[in-house]
């Protein structure tokens, strides 16, 4: 049993981070395939709007933010093993959040319509990362799955998920946020809150009818704050839980090694452990010789006059070498992680774009 295998039997919950361009989506997409495979019943939520890992699933429609059963075929899963599929969208994870919180359908109208909410609460710093892990705690509370695999932006802040339950907190016990909360609690009108030193300043910035929007967002909101927050605690516990582990994705470059290894850095910070790491389109190795030995019988050749052969003893010895120069690109990775945790998977000779090429990714990275 590899590392990786072992999480995918165990794990409840599998994050996969790593900069963009990493083969990260696809990663996740395979060790989900693989965990249907082996007769779990797992759900993988990717964040990329592209359409190329719902044509890789055969979802013609593409995918949501509500979970697409994907038919993989009878001959390719165990038992139980089932494959789910969606894509996280914030809006909607955002108001179906609203839904579960407010007191009264009228409520959820005040502030789903409101003008606040719809143009500047989805954009508002961090709100993406906390969504993320909102829906995630939802899957996972979701009894038709047993294990979630969830891809991460393809950013430097990939990992902000971990902490925006903290910030959305913070957010709540701001006495900015207070402050905005005071016409519901003490019977004040609009215009009366609006006079407030603090917030006539915000309202020469961004405009009288801006910040009328936002305080009657934050009377709807009144009363919401405890379950947000009760919520919020939840999520947090669950991202550093033992049942959620943390798969790191880097290619053979200088750039995705140093992200690869900020990552580790950040989950260290957050008192988490790499779980596994896997490198992606690695040059293959054909046989066992060496590039300086494949170098020595490509000059034997020469002096016998078999151009060609010496041809493709140079040919293998140059790829010999690439691979060995990508071995040493991505060493300072390998040494920061136990060496049964690193996973390799070669360079294959087209994209991944169906599902036989997601098996074929999972064969590599399961293989015993």
């Amino acid at each position: 049993m590899t590392t990786l295998d072992g999480i995918v039997r165990e794990a409840e919950i599998i994050v996969s981070c790593g900069s963009g361009g990493v083969g990260k989506t696809t990663a996740a997409a395979a060790i989900a395939v693989h965990a249907a495979s082996i007769g779990r019943r797992v759900v993988v939520v990717t964040i990329d709007p592209a359409r190329r890992l719902a044509d890789a699933f055969g979802l013609t429609g593409g995918l949501t933010n509500e979970p697409t059963l994907v038919e993989v075929g009878g001959a390719d899963v165990s038992g139980t093993g089932q494959l789910w599929a969606m894509m996280l969208d914030p809006a909607t994870t955002f108001d179906g959040l609203v839904r579960e919180y407010a007191t009264s359908p009228e409520r959820v109208e005040r502030i789903l319509a409101n003008s606040f909410y719809q143009n500047v609460a989805g954009a508002l710093s961090g709100t993406q990362e906390y969504m993320a892990a909102e829906k995630l705690y939802q899957l996972h509370r979701d009894e038709r799955f047993d294990l979630v695999v969830v891809d991460t932006p393809p950013t430097r802040n990939a990992l902000d998920f971990l902490d925006a339950p903290a910030t959305l907190t913070r957010f709540i016990n701001h006495r900015l946020f207070r402050l905005m909360m005071l016409p519901a609690r003490s019977g004040m009108k609009v215009l009366n809150i609006a006079a407030q030193p603090v917030l006539r300043t915000i309202g020469k910035v961004v405009g009288g009818d801006v910040l009328a929007d936002a305080i009657a967002f934050f009377q709807a909101f009144e009363g919401m704050e405890a379950g947000f927050r009760d919520r919020a605690d939840a999520v947090a516990a669950l991202l550093r839980s033992p049942v959620t582990r943390y798969v790191l994705v880097a290619s053979a470059r200088h750039d995705t090694v140093v992200e690869a290894r900020y990552f580790a850095g950040r989950l260290a910070d957050s008192e988490l452990d790499v779980a596994a790491v896997v490198i992606n389109r690695l040059q293959p190795r054909f046989g066992e010789t060496s590039g300086p030995a494949a170098r020595t019988a490509a000059r034997a050749a020469e002096r016998k006059g078999s151009a060609d052969l010496a041809a493709m003893w140079t040919n293998l010895a140059d790829l010999s070498e690439l691979a060995d120069a990508e071995e040493g690109v991505i060493a300072p990775l390998v040494a920061d992680v136990h060496a049964d945790a690193v996973h390799r998977v070669p360079l294959l000779d087209s994209d991944v774009h169906d599902l036989a090429g997601l098996s074929d990714i999972a064969r590599h990275l399961f293989a015993r």
